[in-house]
Parts: C-alpha cells; structure tokens; sequence
C-alpha cells in the first residue's frame, strides 16, 4: 500500500527500520523489544531470500527469548523470598499465641498431662523453628544468586533499591567468534552443554576475582568490577579474571579439538570509566548497569581478537605499573560513534616468554 506494490522497496524500508530500532533497543538495554527487532529482521531476511541471514537473527531472537524466561524465573524466585519474608511474622505470632495456649492447657490438666503437653509443645515449636531457619536460609540463597548482597539486604529492607553513580567502575564483555556458524553445527542440547561448561567456570571466576556478574546476553557475558562494592573488583581484578577466562577457553579449546568437537574462541574487551547502577522497574527486574563506560567497553569487545584480552587506554593506566603483565600497543583504532581510540592487549608476562 505505502509502497506502491514495490515488494523490494517495502522489504529495504523494514530492514532499515528493524535495523534502528534493534540499535537503540541495545543501547536501552531492552530485551524485550530487542527480541522482536530480531525477530522482525529474521522475517525480512527470510522475505528476502537471504536465509542465512534468517537463520542467524532466529538464533538470536530464540536465543533472547531464553534469557527473558530466565529473566523471569529469577523474579519469581525473588517473590518467593519477598513472600516468605512478609509470612515470617505471621508464623511467630502464630508460635507464640500455641506457647499460649500450651500453657492454660497446662494450668488446667494435671501435673502429668500439663507435663506431656509441655513435651508436645516444646517438640512442635523446635520442628517449626528448624523450618523456619532452613527456609529463611534457602530463600536468602535464592535471592543472593539473582542480585548483590548489599543490594538484597536494601530490598528486603524497604522493597526497593536506590540507583547509585559510581565513579570508577571495570566493566568486561565477551563473546564467542562465529558463534552462529558453530551453533549449526551443534545440537541444541549440546549448544546448551557447551554454552553451560563455559558460563559456569566464568562464574566461578568472577567469585574468585571479587567481580560482580550483571547478566548474560545469548552467548554474550557481562561483568562489572567496583560495583557494587566499591573495595572489590579492581581494574588489575577484572583484568586478571578475563586472562583466566582465557586461559580457561585456550585449555577448554584443546580438549575439543583433540576429540574432534567443535570448539568456541572468545574475544574480552575492558574498559574503565563511570557508570549508573541499580534496578529498574517491577516486572522481570534485575540488577543492572547503565552509562557511556558499558557502550565503550562493548566496543573493545567487538574491537579485539579472539583468544585476546582487548583494553582500553583508561583501562590500560590504571594497571600500568603491574608486574607480571604484557602490554601490546594497537595504536588507534576507529570505533563506532567514538572515533580513533587507543587500545591495548594485555597478557601474562610468561605466557608471552612461552
């Protein structure tokens, strides 16, 4: 209709307008849109005859799709302990009008009855507090896995949390080289598998590191260090987390290669700067991270080199002076919105020597 019957013409107008939008949704942080930008631009795609291209952005649209399930099975979690701390004070007001009752019981049988109804009760109350200690722990768990420790203790606290600027703050991105190409070659579960093994031993690395994991994207991993603690996470931490990362995919790669598997190479890039952080909305929230430092650091990502650690000038004079690194100066480099940057690899000073 708007285009005259032109069906190429149409198609171009909504790539371009799928294009903008999955941009600025991006730049937003918003996932559910996000998604169906993909989602727009793997039918273009597919309009278009280009269905390697559709393949590509289903398998990001699916790919989101998850994380937004995850997303929100995670707010439920978080409900469930919000729930349980709202019904905590009901159960002890409870226990203490049966402590009550216990006793008028008590008052009015004989000394043997009154003595065997003590029993009864003093065995009900200390059942229900080893309840109430297992569940309370087991929600507190839950609740620490979804966001940082002083952020849910101010949520238990008064419902929400407040947004916080933070003035030095290392943020780190990864993603897989070819990971669509690779992903064809796998089978879902065993996509899954390997998505798992590799995102699992990075949490493990950033609990190591003191460096707070903010959420993961598709095959995309995000980590922030100084926030919200601002005396854990140092830039030479959040730098030394990644080289492990590394080390980890370089062992991880061999033992794949050997089996005659398919392997994943990673790209890492780092940048230090200020951001914003804090929990926005009410429905599939999460803890997250905001400011032009994030977009930068995303850019040293898609910046550097498989198998490299790729960092940023601010970065890069913050750790300097470290003994036991490598530096490899990049020159400038022309990034998207941000012009001709420095960059610079970093590696361990015997990796280099080996």
């Amino acid at each position: 209709k708007y285009f005259v019957g032109d069906r190429n013409k149409a198609l171009n107008a909504a790539h371009a307008k799928a294009d903008s939008s999955l941009a600025v949704m991006k730049a937003y942080g918003n996932l559910e849109d996000q998604k169906v930008a993909y989602q727009v631009l793997s039918q273009v795609y597919e309009a278009k005859g280009d269905f390697a291209k559709a393949l590509e952005t289903f398998v990001q649209f699916k790919m989101l799709s998850d994380s937004l399930l995850n997303i929100e099975r995670d707010k439920k979690v978080t409900q469930t302990a919000m729930q349980y701390e709202f019904d905590k004070k009901e159960a002890i007001a409870k226990a203490e009008q049966e402590k009550k009752d216990t006793r008028q019981a008590t008052i009015r049988n004989s000394i043997g009855g009154g003595l065997l109804g003590a029993l009864v009760f003093l065995f009900v109350v200390v059942r229900q507090r080893n309840r109430i200690s297992k569940e309370k722990q087991r929600s507190e768990e839950l609740l620490l896995n979804i966001l940082p420790a002083e952020v849910a203790e101010e949520l238990k606290a008064k419902g929400s949390a407040d947004a916080r600027h933070f003035d030095k703050a290392t943020i780190l991105f990864t993603d897989f080289r070819n990971f669509t190409e690779l992903a064809e070659k796998l089978s879902p579960a065993e996509l899954v598998e390997e998505l798992n093994a590799c995102f699992k031993t990075f949490d493990g690395i950033m609990q190591e590191y003191r460096v707070e994991k903010i959420k993961t994207i598709g095959d995309a991993y995000m980590a922030v260090g100084g926030v919200p603690d601002t005396q854990s996470g140092s830039p030479i931490d959040v730098v030394r987390a990644a080289l492990t990362m590394q080390d980890f995919m370089h062992r991880h790669k061999a033992e794949r290669e050997s089996a005659g598997k398919s392997f994943f190479e990673m790209r890492i890039g780092i940048h230090t700067g200020s951001v914003v952080a804090g929990i926005v909305g009410v429905k599939k929230f999460q803890y997250d991270i905001w400011g032009d430092t994030v977009n930068m650091a995303s850019r040293m990502e898609s910046a550097g080199e498989a198998g490299k650690v790729n960092i940023s000038e601010d970065t890069y004079e913050e750790i300097r002076e470290v003994e036991g690194l490598s530096f490899t100066h990049r020159g400038k480099i022309a990034v998207k919105g941000k012009g001709e940057v420095n960059m610079w690899f970093v590696e361990n000073k015997e990796h280099r020597l080996a």
